[in-house]
């Protein structure tokens, strides 16, 4: 095992356990608790969770989805956070390494995690995380040099207008929280990669809608949270966006 393998490793266990700290954020930033008081629970019972049994993903597995003490079920989703959370910051490190810039792009990654789950259960965008999000991303992208103050400004404004006309043209079918939520992402990729998100929300977005009428029988009028489509779709800008930015002007002559 190299060196750059060992912290990898290292990276996707704390991945783990910030994963979750991302569960506890998940399930009460909407219910407007704190996030640190009172300690971990069981939301059946109320019984306190034993140390042991907040080990990322292991614990679970170990008591097969249940309450030690009421045996209650508890949700898939919750190992399932700590995992996507964990892999996620094993593939930042081995792309960034161990710098200022894997920080950042790891907070910016968890938090559209949170905001992907608590929009897809309760049609919400936290105030909590976008709006402090916004000047965050704004001052770590010029910080880190990764945009200039114009491009991180425009980032965020440019989406975020396009946003709020839709909002009002469309007299509610878009929500303030994604106009919130797309300047924070346009505020730390920048106005190319932040268009790019959009487009790239749009077309996950419509296929699964297609997707819910076919097979669901849902119809044209349901009603589907933007926020995880435009979550994907930053990070895959993140991943992505300056190869396909290159493909596309190639592809139109233009570079």
């Amino acid at each position: 095992m190299t060196a750059m393998d060992g912290l990898v490793v290292v990276a996707v266990l704390l991945g783990l356990i910030v994963g979750s700290f991302l569960n506890v954020c998940i399930y009460r930033l909407p219910r407007r608790e704190s996030i640190v008081f009172p300690a971990s629970h069981c939301p059946t019972c109320g019984a306190r969770i034993r140390p042991w049994d907040n080990v990322p993903v292991l614990a679970w597995l170990w008591l097969r989805g249940r309450c030690r003490d009421c045996h209650a079920a508890i949700s898939w989703r919750y190992p399932l956070v700590e995992a996507v959370n964990g892999v996620a910051y094993g593939v930042i490190v081995a792309r960034y390494g161990v710098s200022w810039e894997a920080l950042a792009v790891a907070a910016f990654v968890s938090a559209l995690l949170v905001i992907t789950l608590i929009d897809l259960d309760y049609q919400i965008i936290p105030d909590r995380i976008s709006l402090p999000g916004i000047p965050l991303a704004w001052l770590t992208a010029v910080g880190l040099g990764s945009l200039t103050w114009f491009d991180a400004t425009l980032g965020a404004v440019l989406p975020a207008a396009l946003f709020l006309a839709v909002f009002f043209l469309s007299r509610g079918g878009m929500g303030l929280g994604d106009v919130k939520l797309v300047a924070m992402i346009g505020a730390f990729l920048g106005w190319q990669l932040a268009l790019l998100t959009i487009l790239a929300a749009a077309i996950s977005g419509s296929l699964v809608g297609v997707a819910m009428m076919l097979f669901q029988g849902k119809g044209r009028k349901t009603a589907v949270p933007f926020g995880p489509f435009l979550s994907l779709g930053a990070v895959v800008s993140l991943a992505w966006g300056p190869r396909i930015l290159h493909w596309y002007l190639t592809l139109g002559g233009l570079s």
